[in-house]
């Protein structure tokens, strides 16, 4: 899990922003990084494994992180199991 301490800061930042850092990254980024694990979970019960599955890094700083997901690069065969697992979705 990412810690969360090191990516606030405040450093440079009005203290409204700096509290408001502090409010929000917390969330954000736990959201994310739950929501990468539920994905990583669900991915794995299909049988694919995406290596670079994790939190973007610069998404989770600022005085308003996102908490963006990064899926990353995956090889052919990697693609094509996913591909094949969400296929029945799409058609159902």
């Amino acid at each position: 899990m990412l810690d969360t301490e090191n990516i606030i800061t405040g450093t440079g930042r009005s203290e409204e922003m700096a509290t408001r850092s502090k409010d929000q990254t917390p969330d954000r980024v736990t959201q994310a990084g739950e929501a990468c694990d539920e994905l990583r979970e669900a991915l794995g019960a299909v049988g694919v494994v995406l290596p670079s599955l994790g939190l973007d890094p610069v998404s989770c700083t600022g005085a308003a992180p996102l908490g963006l997901i990064d899926l990353g690069r995956c090889n052919i065969a990697t693609a094509r199991a996913l591909a094949a697992a969400l296929r029945p979705r799409a058609a159902g």
